[in-house]
């Protein structure tokens, strides 16, 4: 069978929020079988629990927010990628502030915090979304055109195309495909920063935006170059990150994906159409498991290994 995965033990880590610049205390702790993704506000004078799901999410602008009621939690896209990169069912997220911390900008802490506290299975199948039939969202015309799809697909594999007109962007690789059955998340994507440019700063902290974001925690461009002293991790970091985001914003429909997605200039709200675009379609997609992870299409029964 292949088996739901939690974590073995509790972990924790403190940061700050890249946009609110608040200090964060994140607690990770295993949850049982069939509970999903679930983040605590602890801070609340009644603590409030926030399901990971789709229509959970309630703002994509800069970042993915979830909320229940008026208790909210944004920036969850890294962490939820990193849990979606090891394949990570059930987990309670206890977080002090309203924002998830942004730590390096990449997964790749959240996957180191998740594996150091262990990946248990356990004994109830995982479940998976199928797609079965071809569902897309699209928005504007000829060089303002932005598209997202999900395909029929016996795996989980993405391709992403980045179009930003800025030299340094444009100097590396353009399009990445990553496919769960023969790459590496840990290696080829988990590393991958975000990233923003100088002249939106200004304007994102007068909107109380990107407090807590610097060259520790972003790539950083002026108008030509990278200012970041040490480079890029990847020759193609910027597309990679579009990845890793677009593999969290999905991993917010509650469960795995079987499918193919495909994107162009997409980004958060883009994924979160796609997903409920999808939830609209019941012949669309059906919900599997595999009581022989022989059966199991490559790279989604392997534990990943540890650093």
């Amino acid at each position: 069978m292949l088996a739901q995965r939690t974590l073995k033990s509790l972990t924790k880590a403190v940061g700050v929020g890249l946009h609110s610049g608040q200090r964060v205390e994140l607690t990770l702790r295993p949850a049982p079988p069939d509970t999903g993704i679930v983040f605590r506000r602890v801070d609340l004078p009644k603590p409030v629990d926030i399901v990971v799901s789709a229509v959970a999410v309630t703002d994509t602008r800069m970042a993915s927010t979830i909320s229940s009621g008026n208790a909210k939690v944004f920036t969850v896209e890294h962490l939820m990628s990193a849990c979606a990169g090891l394949g990570i069912d059930n987990l309670y997220i206890d977080i002090t502030a309203e924002e998830v911390p942004i730590l390096d900008g990449s997964a790749a802490s959240f996957v180191f915090l998740l594996q150091s506290a262990g990946i248990a299975l356990q004994e109830v199948p995982k479940k998976f979304v199928r797609v079965i039939k071809p569902v897309e969202v699209r928005e504007g015309e000829g060089a303002s055109t932005k598209w997202a799809r999900l395909s029929p697909y016996e795996g989980y594999k993405l391709s992403f195309e980045i179009d930003f007109d800025h030299p340094a962007v444009d100097s590396t690789g353009q399009r990445v495909e990553f496919d769960m059955g023969s790459d590496s998340y840990i290696r080829d994507i988990a590393r991958a920063r975000t990233f923003g440019f100088t002249k939106d700063v200004e304007m994102m902290r007068a909107n109380g935006l990107a407090l807590g974001g610097g060259l520790d925690n972003a790539i950083v461009m002026d108008d030509y170059k990278v200012l970041n002293t040490e480079g890029l991790r990847y020759n193609d970091e910027f597309v990679k990150h579009k990845i890793l985001d677009a593999m969290g914003d999905l991993y917010l429909l509650g469960k795995p994906l079987l499918a193919a997605y495909s994107a162009f200039r997409s980004g958060h709200a883009m994924n979160n159409l796609l997903l409920r675009e999808l939830l609209a379609h019941p012949e669309a997609y059906d919900i599997v498991s595999f009581t022989d992870d022989k059966t199991a299409p490559k790279g989604l029964a392997q534990l990943a290994p540890a650093w």
